[in-house]
This record gives C-alpha cells, sequence and structure tokens, in this order.
C-alpha cells in the first residue's frame, strides 16, 4: 500500500504557481519563434496565450511552405560554402571554413569528427539556429539565412524535428502531454490520439501519464524521439542522441532511431562520436578543425 501510495505521488506535477511560459512552446521550434507573440501574451490566461503562439506559428509556416513537387525535385538540404568565425579582442576563430554538401530526401547521414571540430555548429547551421558568416543553407527549396529569424522558426517548425542528448522534456507536463504539445502548436484536432498511437509504436504505451522524473534515461530519449516524429518531419537532426545512455539503452534507442526514420520517411542527420552508429547512416561527413575532410557512402 506504502509503494503503491509513492508511485502516485510520483506521478503527479509538482504544485505550481502559474504555467511556465515554456510549456507553450514546441519543441520542434526555437523560442525566437514565438518571442513576439510570448510578448504579447504573457498579461493573458495561459489558454489564450496558448492558442495565440499556435496561430501566430501557423501564420508564419504559410508563408515558408513550398509546394510539394518543388521539395522533391531538388535535394532535402543543400550546403554551399559554409563558414562560421567568431570575433573577440584576441582575434578571429574560424570553427567551419568553406562546408559544402547536399543530402537526398530520405538519406542518412553522421557528422562525425573531434570534440570541438565544428560538429555542433554545423548542426545549429543545419536548423537555421545559428546564422553563418558567410555561405547558404537550403531546406527543401527554402533558403534560410535569406528569411527572418520568425520565418526559419516557422520553416523548422514545419519541416524539422529535434532529438538533444539532454533529452529537453518539459518536466510539469506527462510523456503523452510532451508528445501531444508539437502538434497542438500547429493545430492538429487529433493530437491526444495521435500521440498516445507514437508512444505505444516506441513502446512507452503503459506510460502515457507518467512525468520525466519517474522516467528512465532510455524512457525519456524515447519519449523524446515519439515528440519528434510524431509531427512526421522531413528533416531530423540528432545531437549526440545516445550521449546520456550506457551502452545497451543506447543501442536499443538508436535502432528504434533508425527504424521510424524508416517508416517516417524523413532525412537523418546525427552528430554522434560513436563509429558503429556512423557506420549504419548511408554517409558519413568528417569534419576535422572545421573543414570537411572526407564524405564517405556506405
Amino acid at each position: 500500500m506504502a509503494a503503491s501510495r509513492w508511485l502516485s505521488n510520483a506521478t503527479q506535477p509538482e504544485p505550481r504557481a502559474r504555467p511556465n511560459s515554456a510549456e507553450m512552446l514546441s519543441p520542434t521550434t526555437t523560442i525566437s519563434c514565438l518571442a513576439s507573440a510570448l510578448a504579447g501574451a504573457v498579461a493573458k490566461p495561459a489558454a489564450n496565450a496558448a492558442a495565440t503562439l499556435a496561430l501566430k506559428c501557423r501564420k508564419l509556416r504559410r508563408l515558408v511552405r513550398a509546394p510539394k513537387s518543388e521539395c522533391m525535385s531538388e535535394p532535402i538540404i543543400v550546403v554551399e560554402r559554409l563558414t562560421r568565425q567568431v570575433s573577440d579582442a584576441t582575434g578571429t576563430l574560424t570553427i567551419l571554413h568553406d562546408i559544402s554538401f547536399t543530402l537526398n530526401a530520405r538519406e542518412s547521414a553522421a557528422i562525425v569528427g573531434a570534440s570541438g571540430s565544428g560538429k555542433s555548429t554545423l548542426l545549429g547551421l543545419l536548423a537555421g539556429l545559428d546564422v553563418p558568416t558567410s555561405g547558404a543553407v537550403r531546406m527543401a527549396g527554402s533558403d534560410l539565412f535569406s528569411l527572418s529569424e520568425d520565418a526559419r522558426a516557422a520553416v523548422r517548425a514545419e519541416r524539422v524535428g529535434f532529438v538533444f542528448q539532454s533529452f529537453q522534456l518539459l518536466a510539469h507536463r506527462t510523456a503523452l502531454e510532451n508528445v501531444m504539445l508539437p502538434l497542438e502548436l500547429a493545430g492538429a484536432r487529433d493530437a491526444r490520439s495521435r500521440a498516445t498511437e507514437m508512444l505505444a509504436r516506441v513502446g512507452l504505451g503503459e506510460r502515457l501519464n507518467h512525468y520525466p522524473r519517474v522516467l528512465s534515461g532510455g524512457e525519456q530519449q524515447r519519449v523524446a524521439l515519439a515528440r519528434a516524429f510524431v509531427v512526421r518531419p522531413q528533416v531530423l537532426l540528432a545531437d549526440e542522441p545516445t550521449g546520456s545512455l550506457d551502452f545497451a539503452t543506447g543501442e536499443t534507442v538508436m535502432q528504434l532511431m533508425f527504424d521510424l526514420n524508416r517508416e517516417v520517411g524523413t532525412t537523418l542527420v546525427l552528430v554522434t562520436h560513436d563509429t558503429a552508429i556512423a557506420a549504419r547512416c548511408d554517409r558519413q561527413l568528417h569534419i576535422e578543425a572545421g573543414r570537411l575532410v572526407d564524405a564517405v557512402a556506405a
């Protein structure tokens, strides 16, 4: 009986005075996507604020949505002479230098290299989360850096899913609510049924109402996978997705990621130090001191 009471308490959220603004943000977008909407919504009731944010994102998505025929007639990602530099009082540091490559729809690619070689910086640029010093990234026909920050965020919301090493789940939302969130912000009326189905697909059909703090690391990463794939993104970006997991759990999560990738038909780009994981991708992009030194096909 005591154990039952403990489990019941553990699956309930901690009390809080008011909703956190982060709960209104889709994990497939950045805060900048919704910053202007948040500024006008903070004084409104939570339900109205969430509705305002969702409407804002839907309007932005319509501005940048490319016709399907256009998206299918060219590579899904085109990177052209991408360079990223940062400057301070000591001088200029070149993090990435003249990177160029293309990825086709449904292709998988691993970005590999030593720590500090520029892998995560490249992933951030592919997502439009950072701005290059020079060069271009086109995603499904959209030239990311000719767009405003709001429009780039709309591209991410429409086309991109993310999986992070640290899971990035909202602690005060259940597994089901975490997976429903991007669907709700997209205005999907069947968000609950779709999220429930995806959680069952990743083996968490019995954990729908559990909060992240009572889920294991592997379970949390499976929730993150469900959240990323439930919107059926054209591109999935994963930054060291097994970095926080033990070997056996990491193997299980990666197998699930590749299975879902084939089922949904996304283009997968992942950063990894694991040569075995990289070898499972169609291509490997080797970064050394900020330069693309090798692009190996499987």
